[in-house]
């Protein structure tokens, strides 16, 4: 798992307009990086809902907000538009990206053991150091955790 001081893993992908985004398009500026199962589901809305209502809050600090998940750039497209989404959701289909972060590991659910995203938060800094990391998210009170790691 990564940690606080090792540099970022860069990465490339696409949101849900297919337009390229890499991390060091955003050098010079704080993101948070936030990975979540899927599009839809109570866990992934309720998170991407608390992060869209403390998008200013978030915005004026000047750090760029991105979701990831495995789902579709149409997946990504309808679940921005039903929910307002104003930050992008990066389709990572092939997992490059959550393999890069560690966080596509083997999960359990009612004795069943199956590969998924594992809900995490990377904070990285202007120079591409993770700054901080929330492994194993618990949705609530989630936003105001990330929002006091960026100070």
């Amino acid at each position: 798992m990564l940690k606080v001081g090792d540099k970022a893993p860069d990465f490339s992908g696409v949101d849900e307009n297919g337009n390229k985004i890499s991390l060091k398009d955003f050098k010079g500026k704080k993101v948070v990086l936030y990975f979540y199962p899927k599009d839809n589901t109570t866990g992934c809305t309720a998170e991407a809902c608390d992060f869209r209502d403390s998008y200013s809050r978030i915005k004026r600090k000047g750090v760029v907000l991105l979701g990831v998940s495995p789902d579709s750039e149409k997946s990504h497209q309808n679940f921005k538009e039903k929910y307002d989404l104003p930050f992008p959701l990066i389709a990572d289909t092939d997992k490059t990206i959550a393999n890069a972060y560690d966080v596509w590991q083997e999960k359990s659910m009612y004795g069943r053991k199956y590969m998924g995203i594992v809900r995490s938060t990377f904070v990285i800094d202007e120079k591409g150091k993770i700054m901080a990391v929330f492994p194993k998210v618990k949705v609530t009170g989630h936003v105001d955790q990330v929002l006091e790691a960026l100070g």
